[in-house]
């Protein structure tokens, strides 16, 4: 039996297993062991090379539109961007990742176009896996579907979760260090739903013997196992309901937002959704001897002193002495910091280099 039989073999026992405390453990070991053979069959995909999709990020976030062919994303794209992606009534008009700039309250929002994912591209269809590995690196996901195809909401969400992509969620409150002997430990500071001897079998599948493990959340059997691979990508997300005119009688999903990118409806309400999802924050550079610089850059919520030198010039990064900052990050005005210091919104810095 191949590895995608045994995949198909796994999921199968796992659907037709009814979850309860008596079928926690099977269930967590199965889970366990259908994540580490789909990581694998994906590193054996990687080998093989072939075409590969990717996004240049530009500006301060990227924003990637994700849908089925045809529901209009290459008209919100355009609509908000000016770009010229190509417009069509007929499936996967888009045939790679097309990107426009929407600059909103002083930031540089890149929006990306991507061919249209389909149900099964986590396996494959229609380049499912290569879309899926460029929609990782955005800042945040689009899912665009139109007044007709609502039921596509739970597809599409579901392809990127089998894509390794959590949507609105935080990675998981665990830390794992490993250790050559010693035997486990596992320590939590909540309650846990799951029993110790779930853990210790999921850990095991992943020849996980020897360490200290400290859980800080209720884990669940899904994000333990997502705390031990490690590569998950956690990115916030907005639901998109195109084609509102044709259908001004919808039901509108909650926290979905009704737009017609064609009559230029409610777009004003998406892009302010962008941008507070992105959660910007700005700081404003000090040259060492100078005055403050009146243009804000602009940066995510949770930047450090590292990302300020990197967006300056990759150079200063190098050659990095030190920075002063003044502001709410700070206990001090002036405060001396190093790269891993974390920024908050209207800090002042000066960088200092070798």
């Amino acid at each position: 039996m191949d590895i995608q039989q045994e995949i198909k073999r796994l999921e199968e026992e796992i659907r037709k297993t009814p979850y309860n405390k008596a079928t926690e453990h099977h269930i967590g070991r199965l889970k366990a062991k259908l994540a580490r053979l789909k990581e694998e069959a994906e590193k054996q995909r990687k080998k093989t090379g072939g075409e590969q999709y990717a996004i240049k990020k530009e500006g301060d976030a990227t924003a990637v539109l994700v849908g089925y062919p045809s529901v209009g994303k290459s008209t919100i794209l355009n609509a908000l961007t000016g770009a010229k992606s190509e417009v069509g009534d007929y499936d996967f008009t888009t045939l790679k990742p097309v990107p426009g700039m929407l600059e909103y309250n002083g930031a540089k929002i890149q929006i990306v176009d991507v061919p249209g994912l389909i149900e099964g591209a986590s396996r494959g269809r229609g380049r499912g896996r290569e879309i899926l590995a460029a929609v990782r690196n955005a800042d945040i996901i689009i899912i665009v579907v139109d007044v007709f195809t609502l039921e596509n909401i739970d597809v599409l969400k579901n392809e990127l979760y089998e894509g390794g992509i959590r949507l609105d969620e935080k990675p998981p409150d665990v830390v794992i260090k490993k250790r050559a002997t010693g035997g486990l430990s596992i320590k939590s500071t909540v309650d846990l739903s799951i029993d110790e001897q779930t853990i210790r079998s999921i850990l095991r599948e992943y020849k996980i013997h020897n360490g200290e493990v400290l859980i800080r959340e209720d884990i669940t059997i899904d994000r333990l196992i997502d705390a031990i691979l490690g590569n998950r990508a956690y990115i916030p997300s907005i639901t998109v309901v195109n084609k509102i005119d044709l259908y001004p009688d919808a039901e509108i999903p909650e926290n979905a937002i009704a737009v017609s990118a064609e009559k230029k409806i409610n777009l004003d309400k998406l892009v302010e959704e962008i941008y507070r999802k992105l959660d910007f924050i700005r700081v404003y550079l000090k040259p060492p001897g100078g005055k403050v610089e009146e243009e804000p850059m602009i940066l995510r919520r949770g930047a450090r002193v590292e990302d300020v030198c990197r967006k300056i010039h990759r150079d200063l990064l190098e050659n990095f002495k030190y920075a002063r900052v003044w502001g709410k990050s700070v206990k001090f005005e002036g405060q001396k910091v190093g790269l891993e210091h974390e920024l908050e919104d209207g800090d002042v810095i000066t960088v200092y280099a070798r």
